[in-house]
């Protein structure tokens, strides 16, 4: 029972700083607490491995002290983290980001080093029925994510870390009551009281002042009307008259309208990220404010649309714009229920005039990309505009955020759903100069658009953009006519709307010196490839367009015809398309070309996060072969030397610490678009696996005696089902998105994965029990521990440069070559 509750403290303790992190910080700097838990894991045992001798006399004082402090190191480490708050953007420009990061470091790994500790004494104290407690660690830790889960839709989130403070007490409790020493159970009840102190007197949540809601409660007339949480994160809505968003309005808007409306939005934040606008309903003399706005365009061409589908509600811009437009019924998408409650609450009913119950709308309460997957309705207008706060990629420096809502298999859903003649229109933020995620959102566009459309593509986009403001897209299925055409130009230049495709028209300009100039820009170097006297570089008066909208009219003449792949691969980011198994509006910069940044940084400071992954990956290497090869160094003629097998065991530890954490994070991102939220997605994937491997690894002690026949059958089992997922979940995912039991039904499609890969861990670490390998018992949980900590750093790199499924095919190759690996861990010892 006490190693049951303990795994639950830690893997509470992660999933819970995982959610403080995405609140006070950066969510896609979350993974980074996995990796440091796993480092904990890796130090503990290379300790415990030199130590053995030291540890068997005084294991009892080691486990008194990791019970003593593990409580009050997980309150005191969250506090000095919080505190020390970093933001990568800032890296070059501030010393002080780079000494906070290291801060962040070590204040997550040290209660993590004191609950690995007790681990690792726990797995040496019972290493003779191993598989039994290597059952209870895992069960343990699944049932302690299913705690945290529920416990998040009413806990705030200043008291979460109540959580994992409860599993240890309880299990420092069970410890020493099998211990019968009472006297001790006192001192940790004194450390639990203090730790509770901590927690309440100590702020648990400093808002990095980088993000979104620390800049609204500056505001001199800033007032919190909402605040709500949730296993979505933390909503909080704010009213200021310095709220403005329109966004995209057209700047002919004040010269027409004179007055504009006054005090429109609300600004919507969750986990600190936002603002999104909440807008009012417009007075009906302020009526044509809409039609200023680019998300109006699709009702010039189809206006009063008879059934119109807005993909995500967000704030109800886009679904008031379609009121304004005449639409006879809209079907509204909103899968953050805590979004729906906020809204319908008084205080928001008042202001919004209970829009869900307005008789023109039916609201459907999940995602909007699953939905559209898999109904049947068709739709005169499908609305896709400003889902995201600020843009396409996250903030932070580091955007390994997954988005299913642009993805090819989505927008492909989204075409396939248009009635004949019908538009999609998509605006979307367009802050970038040079643009990266919007290029790549409409390479997405105009990919589907050639399969679908086919030779028709040419006629079926009509692109505008504001000016570091918003971009719009609209495609209209079957093409526009040139009736059509000619209304959306008159439109376009009543508001002074960049065109940068249109039906029919070419790119005119010089491709070769415009790309040039960009690199230059960017790179400071012209293409390699490019021919000498090709064209002269920017900075000569030749006459030459080298503005953002030239840029999108040369990319958009390309991406949409298919053609001069050349100039696509030209341009300085790689701006392919989206799709389900790389969903991410990140990793622009090629592998390539990372050399050619390396002077230019302050180019590419959105991508320093990314950069900055590589590093940490490196750095997990460094320290993984270091605290590897220390119990080698010190002890290679006393311990290793006379023993067999040691490759194998290494290869053997090394496959399966990889493996499980490639997979299990990989699934993670794939499972993001079935659960919609990054942490319910973390908690239901921690909580299956843990559970369904702890079961496997309870089976698995009975077939010890029969292992060397079953083994190769459960190995070869682990990289077909990988394989098998690798290649469907794509097909599988989005459909069970829509059931009302989707966390139950993704944690029965894990299960028969997860009871298997509990297998070989148990297994393993059994047998080097029975054949009298004891120190290669903790060397080996070191082993599979420190490769974990690179597996949770390699994922995100490979998931955007790959894909996803590539974690899963990589995972399916490391579980093959644990195979004959086993053989080699079977070696009996000299002594045996």
């Amino acid at each position: 029972m006490a190693v049951a509750l303990i795994a639950g403290a830690i893997i509470s303790l992660q999933i819970i700083a995982m959610r403080l992190y995405a609140i006070s910080g950066w969510a896609h700097f979350g993974s980074t607490v996995i990796s440091v838990a796993m480092f904990g894991f890796g130090l503990s045992s290379t300790l415990l491995c030199l130590g053995k001798k030291w540890l068997e006399f005084r294991m009892e004082l080691l486990a008194r002290i990791g019970w003593l402090l593990f409580g009050p190191l997980s309150v005191l480490g969250n506090v000095v983290a919080q505190e020390a708050q970093f933001n990568p953007i800032f890296l070059l420009t501030d010393n002080h980001q780079i000494v906070n990061l290291f801060i962040n470091f070590l204040a997550y790994a040290t209660p993590f080093l004191a609950g690995s500790l007790l681990l690792g004494i726990a797995f040496f104290a019972g290493r003779h029925r191993f598989e039994a407690t290597y059952a209870a660690d895992m069960l343990g830790s699944g049932v302690a994510g299913l705690v945290c889960l529920s416990v998040m839709l009413w806990v705030p989130p200043d008291y979460l870390l109540v959580v994992p403070i409860l599993f240890w007490w309880a299990g420092a409790m069970a410890w020493f009551h099998a211990w019968g020493d009472k006297r001790f159970s006192g001192w940790v009840s004194l450390s639990g009281i203090i730790t509770i102190v901590l927690l309440v007197w100590l702020p648990q949540i400093q808002v990095s002042p980088y993000k979104g809601v620390s800049y609204v409660t500056k505001f001199p007339d800033a007032n919190r009307l909402y605040q709500a949480t949730g296993t979505h994160g933390l909503l909080e809505i704010y009213a200021s008259s310095y709220f403005h968003f329109a966004p995209g309005l057209s700047d002919m808007a004040s010269l027409s309208m004179g007055e504009l409306p006054k005090n429109t939005y609300l600004g919507l934040f969750m986990d600190s990220d936002g603002p999104v606008g909440i807008m009012k309903p417009i007075p009906s003399d302020k009526q044509d404010y809409f039609r200023f706005l680019p998300m109006f365009m699709p009702y010039l061409i189809n206006p009063q649309p008879e059934n119109l589908f807005v993909v995500q509600f967000g704030g109800g811009i886009s679904t008031r714009v379609a009121l304004a437009g005449g639409a006879h019924h809209i079907t509204v998408a909103e899968g953050n229920p805590m979004i729906q409650t906020a809204l319908a609450s008084e205080t928001m009913r008042s202001f919004t005039g209970d829009l869900f119950t307005h008789p023109r709308i039916s609201l459907v309460p999940m995602d909007g990309h699953l939905f559209i997957r898999n109904t049947d309705q068709k739709f005169d207008v499908i609305d896709l505009s400003l889902p995201d706060s600020s843009g396409l990629s996250s903030p932070g420096g580091f955007a390994v955020t997954e988005k299913y809502l642009y993805t090819h298999e989505t927008v492909t859903a989204y075409i396939n759903a248009l009635k004949p003649g019908g538009i999609l229109a998509v605006t979307v933020w367009n802050k970038e100069d040079p643009p990266k995620s919007t290029l790549r959102l409409l390479s997405t566009l105009a990919s589907v658009g050639r399969t679908v459309a086919g030779e028709q593509v040419t006629d079926s986009f009509y692109v505008v953009q504001v000016f570091l403001s918003t971009v719009t897209v609209l495609y209209k299925k079957g093409g526009f006519l040139p009736e059509e055409i000619a209304r959306l130009d008159r439109h376009a230049k009543e508001m002074a709307f960049d065109v940068v495709y249109r039906p029919g028209e070419r790119f005119q300009g010089n491709a070769s010196l415009l790309l040039a100039g960009v690199r230059q820009n960017v790179l400071g170097v012209a293409p390699t490839d490019q021919n000498e006297g090709d064209a002269q570089l920017p900075g000569v008066d030749d006459g030459e367009d080298f503005s953002m909208a030239a840029v999108y009219r040369l990319l958009l003449d390309r991406m949409i015809r298919g053609e001069h792949p050349e100039d696509l691969a030209a341009y300085p980011f790689d701006i392919a398309r989206l799709t389900d198994d790389r969903p991410y509006f990140s990793g622009f910069i090629r592998l390539k070309d990372i050399p050619a940044f390396a002077n230019r940084l302050e180019t590419i400071s959105d991508e320093w996060g990314y950069l900055l992954l590589w590093l940490t990956l490196g750095q997990s290497v460094l320290a993984g072969c270091i605290l590897i090869s220390l119990p080698l160094i010190f002890a290679w003629k006393t311990i290793f030397a006379p023993q067999p097998g040691k490759l194998g065991i290494f290869g053997y530890f090394f496959s399966l610490g990889l493996g499980y954490i490639l997979v299990e994070v990989s699934l993670i991102g794939k499972f993001i678009s079935a659960l919609g939220n990054q942490v319910i997605s973390t908690s239901v994937l921690i909580t299956g696996m843990l559970i369904s491997t702890g079961l496997g690894s309870l089976v698995a002690g009975r077939f010890l005696a029969r292992s060397q026949t079953v083994m190769p059958l459960i190995f070869s089992s682990i990289a077909a089902l990988l394989v098998l997922y690798g290649t469907q979940l794509g097909v599988w995912l989005p459909a069970i998105g829509t059931l009302s039991w989707r966390i139950v039904a993704c944690i029965l499609l894990i299960f028969p994965l997860a009871f298997l890969m509990g297998f070989p861990f148990a297994t393993g670490m059994s047998w080097l029990a029975r054949l009298g390998k004891e120190h290669f018992f903790l060397w080996a949980w070191g082993i599979n521990g420190m490769f974990s900590v690179m597996s949770a750093v390699l994922v995100p790199l490979i998931s955007v440069s790959v894909g996803l499924s590539a974690n899963l095919y990589l995972a399916a190759a490391l579980y093959l070559m644990a195979w004959p690996c086993f053989f080699a861990l079977l070696r009996p010892s000299p002594s045996t």
